[in-house]
């Protein structure tokens, strides 16, 4: 019996009475609300969650990352159109085409002592970077897996931009295949929030 197990395991008569209280008011109220406790529910429950804080992870960390893009548009030759495109990378339909925008993430990647001399991914940089937003531990590891596999795979690229252009779009599907993407509704309520703030 769930109870009885959870007594044994616990230990203490404090931790007791919190189940205990729980368990009686389920049995009072019928099998609607018990069934709404299973394990499953709360497994799931769990997993929702832990979802849901990686997908706010990465909208946190994106618009911090984001924050460097201004100063970086001249230095990229990035048009006020294109850096407009630029707030739309989280959409199914952006394209990763123009060279100028893999120039602007070097500059960014730079700007936040992201890179090596190389123009790669520094890793300890990039985790503490991530590390630094809320809760930016649950993603950091995990984070700087994703872009060095992406590394690898275009590591015969000579050209600094295409390559980080090529890098960011693999980065953009793993996360997207890894449920850590956040949506352009999430960033763009961000966006306007922000613009309010002003």
């Amino acid at each position: 019996m769930w109870f009885t197990s959870q007594r044994d395991i616990s230990g203490t008569s404090e931790r007791r009475a919190a189940p205990a209280a729980g368990y009686m008011s389920a049995r009072r109220a019928g099998p609607a609300v018990r069934s709404s406790m299973t394990p499953t529910t709360l497994v799931l429950a769990l997993g929702l969650a832990a979802a849901l804080a990686d997908v706010n992870v990465m909208k946190d960390v994106t618009l911090g990352f984001g924050q460097a893009l201004d100063k970086c548009r001249q230095e990229s030759d990035l048009t006020e159109e294109k850096m407009e495109e630029f707030f739309h990378f989280w959409r199914d339909d952006f394209k990763f085409e123009h060279r100028e925008l893999g120039c602007a993430i070097q500059c960014m990647s730079r700007h936040f002592n992201l890179l090596t001399d190389s123009s790669r991914m520094h890793h300890d940089n990039t985790e503490q970077f991530i590390q630094a937003f809320p809760n930016g531990e649950v993603l950091a590891r995990q984070m700087v897996s994703l872009i060095h596999g992406c590394e690898k795979q275009f590591d015969h690229e000579e050209d600094h931009c295409w390559r980080i252009l090529h890098v960011a779009e693999c980065f953009k599907q793993a996360c997207v295949q890894h449920g850590v993407a956040p949506t352009m509704e999430m960033m763009m309520t961000e966006f306007i929030m922000e613009a309010e703030a002003r």
